[in-house]
Order: structure tokens, then sequence, then C-alpha cells
């Protein structure tokens, strides 16, 4: 086992991943894998993506078994952010805006960073709410929404079950309760102003995963 596990899927493509840092990859993880990684001699463990329904989540007392042993212990975007923003003050690390945005009660549920993925390519096959959420804000904010229209969608996206959220469906839902003119320009302007999140705090932590293996001289 290298020094360096990253546990990625959906967040980000392993391509750009493997760009980013030399590491051993795999899997979303599920409970055990921390402490399996640990055991195996991994000294920074990076935990971006999770199973939330498949097997059981990754356990807070894996987590911290592995920092107690002096392994360094980072999340972000997805699973990771929401086990960071739970153990940070016990010692794990987290990087990003969504887990800042858990760590300070601003997202409280699970469901904003669920979705699901093929289980071979992990390709997203639904859109994670935080990803919705940031589209819509940056859309509005740049004048291409109206506010109600931005909250119509979002709201609407919170209606469906996680699994089921697409921007197609969203759209499906609600293009009732949209003017005409707004929805022909929908589509476009939903394509201009995409945020994903998911993926740009996977990037951080890559980079933070990095910078950390070099200040301790731990390779992949």
């Amino acid at each position: 086992m290298p020094g360096i596990v990253v546990f990625l899927g959906p967040s980000l493509d392993r391509d750009h991943a493997g760009q980013l840092l030399a590491a051993t990859f795999f899997p979303p993880a599920k409970r055990g894998d921390i402490a399996a990684a640990a055991a195996g001699g991994a000294r920074i463990i990076t935990l971006i993506d999770g199973v939330f329904f498949q097997n059981d989540a990754v356990g807070h007392r894996e987590i911290l078994d592995a920092i107690t042993e002096g392994v360094h212990v980072i999340g972000a975007s997805s699973m990771g952010a929401l086990r960071a923003a739970e153990l940070e003050v016990l010692g794990m690390e987290g990087v990003g805006e969504i887990f800042c945005l858990y760590r300070d009660g601003v997202l409280i549920s699970d469901d904003e960073v669920a979705l699901i993925y093929d289980p071979e390519t992990f390709l997203p096959l639904s859109e994670p709410l935080i990803n919705i959420r940031c589209t819509l804000r940056k859309a509005e904010e740049a004048g291409a929404l109206c506010h109600e229209t931005a909250e119509l969608l979002l709201e609407t996206a919170r209606s469906l079950y996680f699994p089921e959220r697409t921007w197609e469906a969203i759209m499906a839902r609600a293009e009732d309760r949209i003017s005409r003119d707004e929805r022909e320009r929908l589509p476009a302007v939903l394509s201009r102003f995409t945020v994903d999140k998911k993926r740009e705090d996977a990037v951080l932590a890559l980079k933070r995963t990095r910078e950390l293996a070099r200040e301790r001289g731990i390779g992949g």
C-alpha cells in the first residue's frame, strides 16, 4: 500500500485526478475501507467520495482510529466533506466550500451531495443538489435568471428524490409555472452558468494532499 490513498468516484474523473496527484485511487469508500487503508500503511488518506445507501457508510470510529495511528485524513466534496465537518475538532482536515458549508451549519442534509452514478465508469447519472443550488445562484447573480424562477427551480429540485434530480426532470416539473420566454432560455442559461462545486472541491483536496505529501516527504 503506497503512502497516499484517495477514495474517489463521481466527483472527479480519475484521469484528471491522476494528473494532479500521484496516489493509489480506490472507488468510493464504504465501511471498513479507511481502516483497511490505514492498516495497509497509508500515511495520508483523502476521502472524497463514499457510498451512502449501497453499503454501510464510512464510520466515524475508523477515521478517528486512523488519525490516532498518525494518519493524516483529509475530507472534501462529498462524503469526505460530511465526515470532515463532523470530525474537524478531532483532527480530520476539511477542504473546500462544501466542507465549510456543512461545518458552519449552512448545509445540514446528506441529500445535498447525494447522487447516483454508473458503478463501472463513475459517470454521474443525477445532479447533486449543491451543484443545482450553486448554478442557480450564479445565473441569478449574473442577471440571467430572475429570483423567483431560481427559487422555483431550487424548490422543485429539493422535492425530487435524489436519483431523479436531473435538469430535464426539474424543468419538466416546473415548466407550467415558468413563463414561456424563460422556458425557452433555460437550457442555454443553465449550460452557460453550470457550477460543479463537488468537482471544484475534489480538485482542491487533491492539491492540498499533494502539498502535504511534499511537506512530509511522502510518495504516492
